[in-house]
């Protein structure tokens, strides 16, 4: 918690930064009175926000008392002070070229906005995130001595200094960019659901929906993570947020702890590519396309779909299989009472959605959005006297927003660094070349490289980090092979994904298995494998493009009917339960998987390969039954 002091500090930047963001978006020019510079803009509202940093992610003070929070003060100051003196010479810095040759002062304040932007990088995405960053960082200093494809021109302290601080690709390069001009508004939306009670609402819808069905809590806590999940685009925050309520219901009805934790772990991870918001990536995503994002947003519905249609067949799958029912309809909320309650966060998304795909405003949607929930929030505890928008509220909300900002900035600020550094020797683009070379012309190999790539990436950086650096060195040697550039970010995005429910690391399964307490790294082993489509949905929609809706509108019907029936097919043979077959065989569930693969692969012949194996499935199933349940998951954990 912040003190009252800090509080009100952190208040007052946040304010002005989101002022500043307003008025940039809205052209109204109320604030500073004119139309700032693009580059005077960006360091303004980095240097607020990562100002907030330093005052949200305070030193602790067991190890440094006092004297961290002069320090926390101290690089609050500098760093916004470092962002003011630039702003206010953004026009010398693109007319002069500051990036190649700036003054010494500039030289040593560049010097200083550097330390502080790593620093802001530690206290936000840890010391892993922290040391890629800063190898990246310090990389130009060592380009010029590398061999092959790393080799690129070099530099001395202070032209890297210029070229991180005063260069228009790196720290105020694309991240940032794509912060100032669509991420903050998307997330004082998600912030306003936040506070509003957005996330009690989505809860009590998916138990009114689901909650009586066989397995019914695992199927709440699915939709439920995927609704609050589309907003946040955070899966950790997702897994804390909802899986307090959905773990422990899961457990009452039979479910194993690591089970339990386990589908959490993969519908919060799952959250983070649902549209509408996806989290910062989607947007980043755009800007490297150089397409809207509601074409991203548009892109990502049907590999989103798949991935938790397949999550709902398989807890479905293991709850016939073991025979756990649904929770008791008197402990259940009703839909329509619900709705009656929460109609207000439904209509907003209905307007951010029309906004974006219909009026084409992506930037102004959010905060049009937010205004039509706080005004009908406010109707709607007017007429039900109850969750009434009061000051309080307001400035909850303004801190909730200010603060998942300031983490957001801190981390993409210091990923900027990797940008800046890989287009400043021209790395990136030496490594596409290799890899288009080293593939020749096996899609199928670049594609099973670049899938290995972006999992062990993904260990040590956050999405973001892992997408924005794969964006710049697989990207380009995707599109080259002829593959379609949406599809191919897309895949990148998901193996980056993985690594959430992929031990060693599986972020997300040891942050469910703490709340269920159960073991961490056999929790993220069947996170792994109840997520296991996933490891195969980003081949299905790379390969077929018209899964993320590009093509004819009858090969795009075909191809997601097949691809449905594919994860039908491999939900099945995973489980070891057959939808009106019921409990299915080892060999009837081996050719069920090897009739999903010939679903995967495009072209009508291996659909009915495919289908001719469900019923070949069937009857190897009628010859071998299967034996009784043996599932190694006990209750205990």
């Amino acid at each position: 918690m912040l003190d009252g002091p800090t509080r009100v500090v952190v208040l007052i930047l946040g304010l002005i930064a989101l002022l500043l963001n307003v008025d940039r978006l809205f052209n109204t020019q109320m604030l500073v009175g004119y139309v700032l510079l693009d580059t005077s803009y960006f360091y303004l509202l980095a240097g607020l926000f990562l100002s907030v940093v330093f005052q949200v992610y305070p030193l602790p003070q067991t190890r440094f008392g006092a004297m961290g929070r002069a320090l926390d003060v101290t690089g609050s100051v500098l760093v916004l002070g470092c962002a003011c003196y630039f702003a206010w010479n953004g026009e010398r810095i693109l007319m002069e070229g500051w990036d190649l040759v700036a003054p010494e002062t500039a030289q040593v304040i560049a010097g200083i906005f550097c330390l502080l932007t790593l620093e802001a990088l530690r206290r936000t995405g840890g010391l892993v995130l922290l040391l890629i960053c800063g190898t990246f960082f310090l990389f130009p200093l060592f380009a010029e001595r590398m061999p092959g494809f790393l080799w690129g021109p070099g530099t001395d302290v202070p032209g890297l200094v210029m070229m991180h601080a005063l260069g228009s690709e790196s720290i105020i390069g694309v991240p940032m960019r794509v912060v100032a001009g669509l991420l903050i508004g998307f997330l004082v939306f998600g912030s306003a659901l936040v506070v509003t009670g957005g996330g009690a609402f989505f809860m009590a819808f998916a138990e009114a929906l689901l909650g009586r069905t066989r397995g019914g809590p695992s199927k709440v806590a699915i939709l439920s993570s995927g609704f609050f999940g589309s907003l946040s685009g955070s899966v950790i925050s997702n897994i804390v947020t909802t899986g307090q309520m959905t773990i422990p219901t899961m457990k009452k009805v039979g479910y194993p702890a690591r089970y339990a934790a386990a589908i959490e772990a993969c519908a919060s991870t799952g959250g983070a590519l649902m549209p509408p918001v996806m989290g910062a990536v989607a947007f980043i995503m755009a800007e490297n396309l150089n397409v809207p994002y509601s074409t991203v947003m548009i892109a990502a519905i049907v590999p989103a779909a798949l991935f938790y249609f397949a999550l709902m067949l398989q807890t479905d799958c293991y709850a016939a299989r073991r025979g756990l029912k649904g929770q008791d309809p008197a402990d259940l909320p009703k839909v329509w009472p619900v709705l009656k309650s929460g109609w207000h966060f439904l209509l907003s998304l209905v307007v951010l959605v029309y906004l974006i795909v219909a009026q084409g405003i992506e930037a102004q949607a959010p905060f049009w959005a937010t205004l039509v929930l706080l005004a009908t929030s406010t109707l709607n505890g007017m007429i039900r006297g109850e969750n009434r928008v009061t000051l309080r509220l307001l400035v909850d909300l303004l801190e909730d927003a200010v603060r998942n900002i300031a983490n957001i900035v801190g981390i993409l600020a210091g990923v900027g660094l990797i940008v800046g550094a890989l287009s400043y020797t021209g790395v990136g683009g030496a490594f596409s070349r290799e890899l288009l070379q080293f593939a020749g012309d096996n899609v199928y190999l670049l594609l099973i490289f670049g899938a290995l790539t972006s999992f062990v990436l993904g260990m040590g950086m956050t999405v973001s980090a892992c997408y924005i650096f794969l964006a710049i060195v697989l990207g380009p040697a995707m599109a080259g092979a002829g593959l379609n550039p949406i599809a191919g970010h897309l895949f990148i995005l998901y193996w980056g994904m993985l690594s959430y429910i992929t031990p060693p690391v599986a972020l997300a399964a040891f942050a469910a298995a703490v709340i269920a307490k159960s073991d961490g790294m056999r929790t993220g082993v069947l996170a792994m494998r109840l997520g296991a489509v996933n490891f195969v949905l980003p081949f299905i929609f790379v390969l077929n493009p018209t899964l993320v809706l590009q093509g004819e509108p009858l090969a795009i019907a075909h191809d997601v009917g097949s691809a449905i029936l594919a994860v039908w097919f491999m939900s099945a043979a995973a489980e070891g339960w057959l939808h009106f077959v019921g409990r299915i065989s080892i060999p009837a569930r081996i050719v069920l998987g090897a009739g999903a693969v010939a679903l995967v692969v495009p072209g009508s012949l291996s659909d009915v390969i495919g289908l001719v194996l469900l019923g070949a499935a069937i009857v190897v199933n009628r010859f071998s039954p299967a034996g009784p349940v043996r599932d190694p998951i006990h209750n205990t954990d």
